[in-house]
């Protein structure tokens, strides 16, 4: 195939990919306020350059993305789109389920929005699999890239931080301008912290109203966490080592 893309194949390309594969990749991701730096489809941009590239390694296809979220914590700033769980849970059913009927067993469902989104994912990924007798497997990047975010010395999770900006900053430079940054580390809960990669004890995550957003619109535009220590390489590093880990498990899914 010249494209890894489903959207840019004809359905006798795609009756020839399922005689041979029954994997596919789900980019989801969020259009949302990612402060004075960083593009609005941060999110998005980061499982679709994750999803490709790790297609291209595999052969898998990539199924077209999923721009919206569930973001309602970031309508305080101009630009965001939130769409309801509810309604974000039936699309993706229905993705599945289309794809389903056509042949597709195996679905790597690649989430960009970190934690916001994984909730409702959930729910759609179990809802299919009972159903239609299908493998889902939920691939987020904040989950996965413990090990080398440590490596890396990167901050906590945040948002639009050096994590994500070290990401963007590779993936998009274009897109991303690093002299806009600004920092921002709000005093701490001890026990509320929104990085699965945090040891001690927490609770669980809930979005932060539009209010607080707000707040944090007036300090830094947007952005929690260390941005200014946004770097290009690492921002490599980190891709190529979340493509490795989606490679794996593609190839688990044979």
């Amino acid at each position: 195939m010249e494209t890894n893309r489903l959207q840019e194949l004809k359905w006798p390309d795609v009756k020839t990919y399922l005689e041979k594969d029954q994997r596919i990749i789900v980019p989801i991701g969020s259009t949302e306020q990612h402060s004075y730096w960083l593009p609005l489809g941060t999110d998005s941009m980061v499982a679709i350059a994750l999803a490709e590239e790790a297609a291209r390694k595999s052969g898998v296809l990539v199924a077209p993305p999923v721009w919206t979220g569930w973001s309602p914590h970031h309508m305080a700033l101009p630009g965001t789109i939130t769409i309801r769980p509810e309604i974000l849970i039936e699309l993706l059913f229905d993705i599945i389920k289309s794809l389903s009927q056509h042949g597709f067993k195996k679905f790597v469902l690649l989430n960009g929005h970190r934690i916001v989104n994984v909730v409702w994912m959930q729910i759609a990924a179990q809802k299919a699999q009972e159903e239609f007798k299908i493998k889902t497997v939920i691939f987020d990047p904040a989950y996965m890239s413990k090990e080398i975010a440590k490596e890396l010395d990167f901050g906590p999770v945040g948002h639009a931080e050096e994590t994500e900006g070290s990401h963007m900053l590779y993936i998009h430079p274009e897109l991303s301008d690093l002299s806009k940054a600004t920092d921002y580390s709000p005093e701490g809960d001890d026990l509320y912290h929104i990085d699965p990669g945090y040891p001690g004890d927490t609770l669980n995550y809930v979005p932060s109203t539009v209010e607080h957003t707000k707040k944090v619109a007036e300090i830094s535009g947007g952005s929690v966490g260390n941005a200014t220590k946004a770097d290009k390489e690492k921002g490599r590093k980190y891709h190529d080592y979340l493509v490795k880990r989606l490679v794996e498990v593609l190839e688990g899914l044979k």
